[in-house]
């Protein structure tokens, strides 16, 4: 036992710093490593392990969708990067550049890529001809270069893992269309497979994507009451199409411009994994996107059977991911680890245990203790895993409704956003200068107009002026 109070001390508590203890977990779960480059971590096998179920799972659900993958080259001519100029704008402050190749300067530098809608709109002005050709549904999973200023495991790291969808339609409606389908797609694979509640909406004009006509987002709330956006669908419209010469010959016979959408999401999910779910002692890890869904530890091992027995156990549960737990460690340590890294179920088996035909399976989000006969161990970690993985989502709901408040005056905001973190629906007047102001006092954003709106008063709650739009305001990630 003070093998297990050593390790779990060695993280910091999340009510004494949250920031730390997000870095300390990170760290102690066996996610990350950091590298010789500031800002550019290692993925470890356990992060990486994650990151694979959630890209495995993601990538279904596109293709259930019809989208196919592609991969484009990490390298951009500047000139190509220049040819829309709201995005080379947005991007120029992070952008990472290649000025010589083995020994010989480069005629043109070349960028890494921050996000590809340059090198794909390049790809299908050649591409596509016909409206026979459209829709073109593409994604691609890749790593991205961004020199953030400021950075922290997985939220904000200067490369970091994504998917980047781009896709083309002959019609804005098809495109419109697309671009709310993957928002959605995104909204459900966070709630049903990570246990992730969000509120779904539209970006103001200040925070939408360089070059976008209109961004769409899906907004989380971590356990400290900060925001985390965690996936985003850009309707472009024809902006980079006309840049790029993008036309096909439509039914018509005419010449037109397409329809363009640009979708992503990150190992930032990663992060809002370990916000939203993770506690004092460690991570909590939603069943379905768990590298290990039972960890068997066996208890008093070197006697006689209890070896053979946690390996029967094992067997009998092949349908599952596990792991025997068979080092020499003490058992309490092997508990630590095991809660440290989330592992959702936890079965322990000893010669008591293999005396009276049972075994016990503790759930790692609650710690309940269940007793249950061997011969049903599979039904029983089955039936569990399921009930685990509800009960994370309703937690995180109950928590969602709980840290989201209003605020129907100026005074209210203030006085909320000085004691506390959280969600606030409030309404806006539309005005730049007002959502300007708001980040200026209070170190608070616009998170997103959402689809259902409500009237929550008549007037702004910065300015007082006539209301537009009820909008999300929340300190963020």
């Amino acid at each position: 036992m003070a093998d297990q109070k050593k390790l779990v001390a060695e993280v910091t508590s999340m009510d004494e710093d949250f920031t730390q203890w997000y870095t300390d977990v990170c760290i102690k779960a066996d996610l990350i490593a950091y590298s010789q480059i500031k800002g550019f971590m290692v993925i470890k096998p356990y992060g990486y392990a994650i990151w694979e179920n959630m890209q495995q799972l993601l990538d279904k659900r596109f293709k259930a969708t019809g989208v196919q993958n592609v991969y484009m080259p990490m390298l951009i001519p500047e000139s190509l990067l220049k040819k829309e100029g709201e995005l080379v704008n947005g991007f120029a402050p992070e952008v990472a550049w290649v000025t010589q190749g083995g020994t010989e300067p480069l005629t043109e530098r070349l960028c890494v890529r921050p996000t590809s809608e340059t090198v794909f709109s390049d790809f299908y002005k050649d591409d596509v001809h016909s409206y026979r050709d459209l829709p073109r549904l593409y994604n691609q999973w890749c790593s991205v270069v961004r020199w953030e200023k400021e950075t922290r495991p997985f939220l904000r790291s200067r490369e970091f893992l994504w998917q980047e969808g781009h896709t083309i339609h002959a019609t804005r409606e098809e495109a419109e269309e697309r671009t709310q389908m993957m928002l959605d797609v995104y909204s459900d694979f966070l709630a049903e497979d990570m246990a992730i509640p969000t509120i779904k909406g539209q970006k103001t004009e200040k925070e939408k994507f360089a070059g976008a006509e209109a961004t769409y987002t899906v907004e989380a709330i971590m356990h400290d009451g900060r925001a985390l956006q965690s996936g985003t669908s850009h309707f472009f419209g024809q902006k980079f199409s006309k840049a790029y010469d993008i036309t096909f010959t439509d039914k018509d016979n005419q010449l037109k411009y397409v329809w363009q959408t640009s979708w992503g999401v990150t190992t930032r999910m990663i992060g809002a994994m370990i916000m939203v779910h993770g506690d004092n002692r460690g991570l909590v890890i939603p069943p379905r996107i768990a590298p290990v869904h039972v960890d068997i530890i066996p208890i008093q091992q070197r006697k006689e059977g209890v070896l053979q027995k946690a390996y029967e156990i094992r067997d009998m549960l092949s349908g599952f991911k596990v792991k025997v737990d068979d080092s020499d460690k003490s058992p309490g340590y092997k508990f630590s680890e095991q809660e440290m890294r989330g592992i959702p179920l936890r079965i322990e088996i000893g010669p008591r245990d293999i005396q009276n035909n049972v075994c016990v399976i503790v759930r790692r989000d609650t710690f309940e203790k269940t007793e249950c006969p061997i011969d049903k161990v599979a039904e029983t970690v089955s039936s569990l895993l399921e009930t685990v993985q509800n009960d994370m989502l309703e937690r995180a709901r109950r928590h969602l409704e709980e840290e989201t408040f209003e605020a129907k005056t100026p005074e209210e905001f203030a006085r909320h956003f000085e004691n506390q973190n959280g969600f606030v629906k409030a309404m806006w007047c539309g005005d730049r200068a007002c959502e300007d102001k708001i980040k200026e006092m209070y170190g608070v954003t616009s998170r997103c107009i959402p689809f259902h709106q409500e009237e929550i008063a008549g007037t702004c709650v910065c300015c007082g002026k006539p209301a537009k739009k009820m909008v999300y305001w929340a300190k963020a990630y």
